[in-house]
């Protein structure tokens, strides 16, 4: 698969070929569904949690007498029955978190870089640095590629700080190691643009296994 890579003006440069192991896969839908429901289970804190009847505050004596009133039986003003009782089966604290195995991850990813090939989402971008973090400058790019209002992750070969602030400010923009890119990254955009210096990591990272 041949794309163009543009400049940081906006114009075509060169033609590009993707490799065919990495964009050019049959994606598999299902281990990408197992993978972002993870990555989204990971993400939780877990730390959801309501008191039940032994935990309650309060209710330590019976409320009346056992028969002759007529009414219902009561041991406790903290039945769950109750206002201000306990909560039954309410939610308690959890470890949401699991792991895929290591070749179904990348092939998750892989299958993640496929779609959006195949969705004609996938842009190439010359490498470039900023003198100086400012969002300005970032958001000129952006908009040279009219990309401003679009919402898009760009892969870079590595960790740039100035890029990174530069970027921070831009709701519309995500910037990730392309090493270290999760599939929901992938896929949580509309268009995935990738510096020409990251194409070499992706094809190294990813043909691996």
């Amino acid at each position: 698969m041949n794309v163009h890579a543009y400049t940081i003006a906006g114009s075509k440069s060169e033609e590009i070929a993707l490799n065919e192991n990495v964009f050019g896969i049959e994606p598999n839908a299902h281990v990408v569904y197992q993978a972002v429901r993870i990555h989204l289970g990971n993400k939780r804190q877990g730390t959801a949690k309501a008191k039940e009847r032994s935990e309650v505050r309060g209710g330590g004596k019976k409320p009346w007498r056992q028969k002759g009133r007529g009414t219902a039986r009561a041991g406790s003003t903290r039945s769950p029955l109750w206002v201000g009782g306990g909560t039954i089966f309410g939610p308690r604290p959890r470890d949401y978190r699991k792991r895929l195995p290591v070749k179904m991850r990348q092939l998750a990813r892989k299958s993640a870089f496929a779609m959006k090939a195949q969705d004609e989402q996938v842009m190439v971008i010359e490498d470039f640095q900023l003198k100086e973090a400012k969002t300005r400058e970032m958001h000129t790019i952006l908009k040279a590629l009219s990309l401003e209002n679009t919402k898009t992750l760009l892969l870079v070969s590595e960790y740039d700080q100035n890029l990174w602030l530069a970027g921070r400010n831009i709701p519309t923009l995500e910037i990730r190691e392309a090493a270290k890119v999760s599939t929901y990254d992938l896929l949580n955009n509309q268009m995935l643009l990738i510096q020409k210096g990251a194409l070499p990591v992706i094809e190294e990272t990813f043909t691996k296994i």
